[in-house]
């Protein structure tokens, strides 16, 4: 079992989902969320001041899959994210020890379904 955890554009989350839903990976969390890589942010001016914008808006994207589903969806999240240039964002692809279906108890590779 693997979590996939992805930082994503704002405006590409329905790009991504559209690359998703057609690999067959229907289950997601998705977070608004802040950050800054290469792209370092930006100035911008507001009433005669100058503000600096460290942190960009984001999205996070957070995805558990068995094994054999791992590569299909690291491949979605690539087609349906990237635009070539930089702030297309990271995938994180993680060990997962353990995964707990509440309603049932189900556990492991069943619990993801």
């Amino acid at each position: 079992m693997k979590l996939i955890i992805a930082m994503i554009q704002p405006h590409k989350l329905p790009d991504v989902k559209k690359a998703l839903f057609e690999a067959d990976v229907h289950k997601m969390t998705v977070t608004n969320v802040l950050g800054c890589g290469q792209q370092k942010g930006f100035t911008e001016t507001y009433r005669g001041v100058i503000h600096e914008v460290n942190l960009l808006k984001k999205l996070k994207l957070e995805i558990a899959v068995n094994e054999q589903y791992v590569k299909t969806t690291v491949d979605a999240i690539i087609k349906g994210a990237r635009i070539g240039k930089i702030g297309d964002g990271k995938i994180f692809v993680l060990d997962m020890p353990e995964c707990i279906r509440i309603r049932t108890g189900e556990t492991g590779s069943k619990a993801i379904g």
